[in-house]
């Protein structure tokens, strides 16, 4: 098969979708590889790295759409890619289509085969392409957001560990699912006091037993909610619903209950958000002030540790990147139940509920 990487064009994007050690599994195997000229210098993957294991350097990001059967990359096209992408080309990325009715809209006229890293999921219900950019996004989370808390960027001036004879900050972590763990572990890690919330106790239970002590969990509801935001410093929202939108856990209303400087990380941007003021932005801008509320809402927190971040995605996407090559997408869906639930958009049908239930499509 023909597989091609182009380079990532969304603001501050700077993962490839697959690093040189990749490309070689697939040469050595016979396909051919095309990667875009400079697609993985931000991750600190150079040309001649792809050359030596066998890829074709192209010039243009045209010509790797032009010449691939299937795509590869990291983060969803964007209106310039739109018309690059034809009919019965696979494409294999995160697509998140239920925040978007535009790209959902495009790749249905499209007719490719969207499979979305963040669908594809096992027999034990994860998600394991998903969960590597959750850790990072989670970790980094309370990186993001202790900075946000300094005084000069209009946080509370708060350092989250505190000092021997000050309290330290207090982080309130909506949802304990992958994102919410990781965010959960860097604060306790750096002497926060942390508060952990969801609606399932059995992820609650394995919190309680993994998490250091002085991590706290709590059934989440908006009572309790409404409750904690006055009194916590920074706010981590990691929800997520499977191909679907995040739900509103936290309304504009709430935010005039929060404390001047509070930080708000909403890690569930890319499925619309949890928090009711949510909107993307961007690494280049990543923060904007609501009700003297901090907003940081980066659509690929990710993006800014390229280097972890696509070392990370291609480990866990690799083994499925074979299989699309070595059987085509239909034989490798028949056979892997879990790649079959990547499928989202085929030849312009939307297979998967979530997104049908987001724009009310047949």
């Amino acid at each position: 098969m023909k597989i091609g990487v182009p380079k990532e064009i969304k603001n501050n994007e700077s993962r490839v979708g697959m690093t040189p050690a990749g490309v070689f599994e697939l040469t050595k195997r016979n396909h051919t590889v095309y990667i875009q000229t400079t697609a993985g210098e931000g991750s600190g993957f150079f040309d001649k790295h792809y050359k030596e294991v066998g890829a074709i350097i192209l010039p243009t990001i045209e010509d790797v759409y032009q010449k691939s059967e299937m795509i590869v990359k990291v983060k969803e096209p964007i209106a310039l890619e739109y018309p690059l992408i034809r009919e019965n080309q696979i494409v294999f990325t995160y697509f998140h289509f239920a925040s978007s009715e535009t790209l959902t809209n495009a790749m249905i006229q499209s007719k490719a085969i969207c499979i979305a890293y963040e669908t594809v999921e096992d027999a034990e219900g994860t998600l394991p392409l998903l969960t590597p950019m959750s850790e990072v996004a989670g970790r980094m989370a309370i990186q993001q957001g202790a900075k946000y808390l300094e005084k000069p960027v209009k946080g509370r001036g708060i350092l989250l560990g505190g000092v021997p004879g000050v309290t330290p900050g207090k982080v309130l972590v909506l949802g304990a699912g992958v994102v919410g763990v990781q965010a959960a572990k860097m604060a306790a890690g750096l002497g926060a006091h942390v508060t952990i919330m969801d609606i399932n106790m059995k992820r609650l239970r394995y919190v309680n037993d993994v998490l250091p002590n002085h991590v706290i969990t709590a059934f989440s509801s908006e009572y309790s909610i409404r409750q904690l935001i006055k009194t916590h410093d920074l706010i981590v929202g990691g929800v997520l619903v499977k191909g679907g939108k995040a739900p509103k856990l936290i309304t504009k209303d709430m935010l005039k209950e929060m404390r001047a400087g509070t930080v708000v990380v909403d890690v569930a941007v890319d499925q619309g958000g949890c928090f009711e003021t949510t909107r993307a932005t961007t690494h280049q801008d990543p923060t904007y002030i609501i009700d003297d509320v901090v907003h940081y809402c980066v659509a690929n927190m990710p993006g800014a540790v390229p280097y972890t971040s696509t070392m990370a995605l291609t480990n866990v996407t690799l083994p499925y990147i074979l299989k699309l090559a070595n059987l085509g997408w239909e034989k490798a869906c028949e056979q892997d139940a879990s790649l079959f639930k990547g499928l989202n958009i085929v030849k312009g049908e939307v297979i998967y509920k979530e997104i049908n239930e987001a724009f009310n499509l047949n």
